[in-house]
């Protein structure tokens, strides 16, 4: 199963021991004939009924709810040539043991609009298919029993206004009408959601398969998956002991089967006397019997949902620990995504390419345990969980680091997010306002914006494309044309409807060799999509994955120049060091890449080097800025900074929801370049048609708490937008955000309100930037001068 593979000329490693070891044991489940079917294969209960095709557009692999909704919605949309495979039953897996519980709530985002999809396809079935689906809708009520869980609700309420589902902050007076068995000796406030309710697990299974066939599907049981096996065309050969399908796709839907634990009252005796605190009538209730069934978790709890990097035309819909309210929604998503070539919106948060090698397993066993513990606690905002950490995933300046900061974890990896000083509060401090962050953060960015700072950004995405087809392949993936040898820019990766699917700065290195540099969190989302692309466009490249083996070193502010020049032959001036350009260079004896290049708006440069390298390096930086002041500052500076300075952000003021034109990304689409780039049909339609929406820069009136992003925008009591990212600018000693605003509501000088806590705050539009970058403001003093 570990080849290297020439897919039409592109090069890149097909091994599925190497996907994450989330996806291991259903890998190993169906790499391998089942006992069972080895020895009594030919009994009655283990015979196929009909024939098993020997074709197949999308193979699932997998019968509970989530697999079997993906066949009835690939199917409904006219697929007709899908097949799912179930090793036994339909539902055997976690599903015939789940409660089935069916919430609009989610404290995330975009899966609110899974569970919002799932309940609205739950409200038909039953009259679609003529199959009882079990399903009720009394509402449920959240309860507060501390003032912090009050917060909570209203800090969730605040990211749910924009949504359609309908949500209500109800008091003690209006719970007890709903519930009259609670006590409410603790109770302070309820989040009342009227649409929510339970469904019968193996019913709404039955159902989608009822709808499945109806439209086409074909399902078969009992049909265990003994092997797959990858050819060179991209499809796949898949191994039952009835015979082989080769399929175009597949989507491994599968879980651990119909086995259960041993009965363990003892366990969860602690949370059921809670229970019956809270409902005393359930002292006196019986209980009848007790299941302890497996289900899967990933180590953050969402699931793992779409194309898997580094194996071609390899889905997931895997890791559910929610499966029966996501089923529905998650089939549908998936289902759009394979008609469409293009996810139908961002779902990056269960995208399963966000684990790499990094998360082993006792990372897995220790995060499944931190999160499973996580349902019960409060969800702050800026949240860190400590289990499994660090991972072997740091950098080469870790060691120095890690004592005098507040370390965040980024896609495996331990960064920065602020440092500590005498003094400082030290140690993660939640809060739902502002707290021990807010003075250290402040103090670097007076740092950054008066003398210099250093930043470690290792955790940032870098892939090396080179090859004959390199720039021809480029030029078809990106709006922006590619930057000469020796130059950097900023592109887009759009998708055909014109939607940004990725930020990436460009370097080209030599010629016909790039360095392309995305987000940590985006790093195989990213990759996987170039890849496929090369793949389909039979583009002759060698595209390699280098984000282990390169530190980065960001170094800002107006002393930079000075420090580095101290290190260095090379000329840092401004003649001799423009911006956007890179160049090799040795620095304290070393040889690395810089850019000169900022995120923080700020006179930097980002330094590229052997991670090995990287602590001498950053050694030597620091102590030959001593008389410059210098210092480290963290990731939550950085975002101050860059939201001063107007800088837009992916995964928040763009993602697969937005276009270019609306997110104000204009100035790098070059829709007048003659390569065909991916999206430009839809972009020159989208211009001509005119946008309904833009982001719009404002300023929020606030006390102690600021603007994060996903906050409801109002106007005349009407919710009107979403706000995207939001922080305090320190240099404007004011709160910002920006947010999404209908067109007519989106020029400078108009008044809204960001609800923030569950109250509105008085916000304005103001023209972007509030702070001007360190290049605007030395072009306008050049002006200056040579007007006088």
């Amino acid at each position: 199963m570990h080849k290297i593979l020439k897919l039409s000329n592109v090069k890149f490693r097909t091994d599925l021991r190497n996907v994450p070891y989330l996806c291991q044991p259903q890998l190993r489940t169906i790499s391998r004939t089942p006992k069972k079917y080895a020895e009594d294969g030919n009994k009655d209960a283990n015979v196929l009924r009909k024939r098993l095709k020997e074709t197949a557009d999308t193979v699932i692999i997998g019968g509970g709810c989530v697999g079997v909704s993906l066949a009835y919605h690939l199917a409904k949309a006219g697929q007709k040539d899908v097949v799912l495979l179930e090793k036994t039953e339909l539902t055997a897996g976690s599903t015939w043991h789940a409660a089935g519980l069916t919430t609009y709530y989610h404290p995330g985002i975009n899966l609110k609009k899974v569970h919002y999809d799932s309940i609205k396809l739950y409200e038909k079935l039953e009259a679609e298919t003529g199959q009882a689906v079990g399903f009720h809708q009394p509402g449920s009520i959240r309860i507060a029993s501390s003032p912090v869980r009050v917060d909570e609700i209203k800090y969730q309420m605040t990211r749910t206004h924009w949504h359609p589902t309908p949500q209500y902050l109800i008091g003690p007076e209006k719970i007890q009408e709903l519930f009259p068995l609670l006590n409410m000796d603790k109770v302070l406030a309820g989040l009342y959601t009227t649409g929510d309710g339970h469904i019968d697990p193996y019913s709404l299974t039955m159902a989608l398969a009822a709808g499945a066939r109806m439209y086409g599907a074909q399902i078969y049981n009992p049909a265990p998956v003994t092997g797959l096996t990858p050819l060179e065309n991209g499809k796949w050969d898949v191994k039952t002991p009835h015979g082989i399908i080769r399929a175009n796709r597949i989507v491994n839907a599968s879980g651990f089967g119909k086995e259960l634990f041993e009965s363990d009252l003892d366990r969860i005796m602690e949370h059921v006397e809670m229970a019956m605190e809270m409902v005393p009538v359930l002292k006196n209730a019986d209980i009848i019997n007790i299941v302890s069934g497996p289900i899967t978790y990933t180590p953050d709890l969402s699931p793992m949902v779409g194309p898997h990097q580094g194996a071609r035309n390899y889905w997931t819909a895997i890791g559910f620990g929610y499966g029966v309210i996501h089923a529905g929604g998650i089939g549908k998503f998936l289902s759009d995504w394979i008609v469409a070539g293009e996810p139908p919106y961002d779902l990056i948060e269960c995208d399963p390419n966000r684990y790499g090698k990094w998360s082993t397993v006792s990372y897995l066993c220790d995060k499944a345990r931190e999160s499973y513990g996580f349902n019960n606690v409060v969800g702050y905002p800026k949240e860190e969980r400590f289990a499994g950490r660090p991972t072997k995933r740091v950098s080469g300046a870790y060691d120095l680091l890690k004592d005098q900061a507040s370390m965040g974890f980024h896609a495996g990896w331990e960064q920065p997010h602020y440092f500590y000083k005498p003094g400082d509060q030290k140690g993660y401090h939640p809060n739902f306002r502002r707290t021990n962050w807010f003075g250290p953060v402040g103090r670097e960015c007076k740092l950054v914006m008066e003398k210099v700072g250093l930043i470690d950004l290792s955790p940032f995405g870098k892939f090396i494309v080179k090859g004959k087809d390199s720039l021809k392949l480029l030029d078809h993936l990106f709006a922006n044309t590619m930057p000469k040898v020796g130059m950097t820019n900023i592109s887009h990766m759009l998708t055909p409807r014109g939607r940004v699917y990725a930020e990436v700065t460009i370097t080209q290195l030599s010629p016909g060799e790039f360095l392309l540099l995305t987000g940590s969190g985006s790093e195989l989302h990213d990759l996987r999509w170039i890849e496929q692309k090369a793949a389909d466009g039979g583009y002759d490249v060698d595209i390699s994955n280098i984000t282990d083996s390169v530190g980065v070193i960001g170094v800002a502010g107006p002393c930079a120049r000075k420090v580095l020049q101290k290190l260095t032959n090379e000329d840092m001036s401004d003649a001799g060091f423009k911006f956007l350009h890179c160049k090799s260079m040795q620095l304290a004896g070393i040889t690395l890449r810089a850019i000169r290049i900022s995120y923080t708006g700020e006179l930097g440069w980002e330094l590229y080097i052997d991670m090995q390298n990287m602590a001498s390096v950053y050694k030597a930086i620091m102590d030959a800025g001593k008389e410059e002041g210098i210092d480290n500052f963290g990731t939550y500076a950085m975002n101050s900074l860059r939201l001063e300075k107007g800088f837009r952000g992916w995964g928040a003021e763009m993602n697969c929801d937005t276009n270019p034109f609306e997110a104000g990304l204009d100035y790098f689409i070059k829709l007048n370049k003659s390569a065909d780039f991916i999206g430009k049909q839809a972009l020159q339609n989208i211009k001509a048609q005119g946008l309904q929406r833009k982001l719009a820069y404002l300023t929020v009136d606030t006390d102690d708490i600021d603007p994060e992003g996903n906050e409801t925008i109002w106007h005349n009591g009407k919710v009107v937008g979403n706000t995207t990212s939001g922080c305090y600018s320190y240099t404007a000693q004011q709160s910002l955000a920006f947010g999404y605003l209908p067109i007519a509501l989106a020029n400078v000088g108009q008044k809204v309100e960001v609800e923030l806590l569950n109250r509105k705050y008085p916000a304005m539009v103001v023209q972007e930037p509030l702070v001007l970058t360190e290049p605007t403001r030395t072009r306008l003093q050049k002006k200056t001068k040579s007007r006088v």
